[in-house]
């Protein structure tokens, strides 16, 4: 069966990929360095686009990213136009994406938690091993 692949899903794609393209390499505020483009989302008629990213220094500097990112809007959306043939260009609103970071976090909770497990059940193992022991003392002593 074919995967639905609508004409807004190619478009989005298309936009997320050249954004990525001119942040990289056309915009030269050093606010906007290091960022990376995750989703991209946009009305149905092309008129307002959500571009989500992240940030390689978390959210530590997200105030001046974002202001460099508004700054450099016009340029990113007159160039999409240029690169992007659709009727109309979307206008850019950017927003900062926790999905990483809540990822991260969550990792994390899993493995401590995995790892709290596997200390119970060892000091279960070894308490079951020292119950066994004990039994087996206390028969041996019947015996003699």
């Amino acid at each position: 069966m074919p995967k639905d692949y609508s004409r807004s899903s190619r478009v989005v794609e298309q936009i997320k990929r050249e954004l990525a393209e001119l942040i990289r390499l056309e915009v030269k505020d050093p606010r906007v360095g290091f960022i990376t483009l995750t989703d991209v989302e946009i009305t149905a008629d092309y008129a307002h686009a959500k571009v989500f990213f992240t940030s390689m220094t978390g959210q530590e500097n997200l105030d001046e990213i974002l202001v460099g990112l508004r700054r450099a809007s016009g340029f990113l959306r007159r160039e999409l136009g240029r690169r992007v043939r659709i009727h109309t260009t979307p206008e850019l609103h950017f927003v900062y994406d926790t999905s990483v970071e809540e990822g991260t976090r969550l990792s994390a909770l899993i493995d401590q938690a995995m790892a709290t497990n596997t200390d119970v059940e060892d000091a279960a193992a070894n308490d079951a091993a020292s119950d066994v022991q004990d039994e087996e003392d206390q028969d041996e002593e019947k015996k003699a």
